[in-house]
């Protein structure tokens, strides 16, 4: 199998693997205790470094609805076209996008420095907030998140690859999960999952 179709099936799996995560986060929710509340076990509390190298915690975000994407900058095809779609989406909606804030999340904090992120996401949106970590930073926030990542292949090469989820997830304006949107959502389908979605007052 060439190795582009390699990267397309494993994200295609971590994918579905993720929205499964969801849709069992959503069934938990349900159920009586804690999770009683109906709303889906997405999402939470984290403390991580931007794109400009300023501390963030989620909730530097409240007040806005979130758009968050977990990638790196050195994945080949997957992250760009996630992160071009997204602007796409944003820049459609015109003065509608004000009310949404888009993050793309590093998984590969050891080469996603806060200086080589801050290039990244410029070259998308200037509206597109980059977000790195340590190791245990950003592992605990994908683990909340329900996102799956792993180095793949020669993990001793310093241009090793990452398998992971491939999810976009929309929070409302206090953190909490609203809705996902999977990887063969194009610009225009997503845009409009935005505009119904947050088209009431965060």
């Amino acid at each position: 199998m060439p190795s582009r179709l390699k990267i397309y099936f494993a994200v295609t799996v971590l994918t579905i693997a993720a929205a499964i995560g969801i849709y069992a986060a959503y069934q938990g929710a349900g159920r009586d205790g804690a999770g009683g509340s109906g709303v889906a076990l997405v999402g939470g509390p984290f403390t991580l470094t931007d794109h400009t190298g300023r501390r963030v915690t989620d909730k530097d975000f409240h007040g806005k609805f979130m758009l968050v994407f977990f990638g790196y900058t050195y994945c080949p095809d997957v992250c760009p076209t996630e992160l071009q779609v997204m602007a796409e989406a944003l820049d459609s909606l015109g003065t509608n996008a004000d009310r949404i804030t888009p993050v793309f999340v590093s998984i590969d904090p050891a080469r996603d420095t806060p200086e080589v992120l801050e290039s990244y996401v410029a070259a998308f949106s200037p509206d597109l907030v980059g977000l790195t970590g340590t190791p245990e930073e950003i592992a605990a926030m994908a683990s909340a998140y329900r996102v799956y990542f792993a180095k793949a292949g020669k993990v001793e090469t310093p241009d090793y690859l990452m398998d992971h989820s491939s999810i976009i997830y929309l929070m409302d304006a206090e953190g909490r999960f609203l809705k996902h949107f999977s990887y063969t959502t194009d610009a225009k389908a997503l845009a409009e999952g935005l505009l119904a979605a947050t088209s009431g007052t965060p």
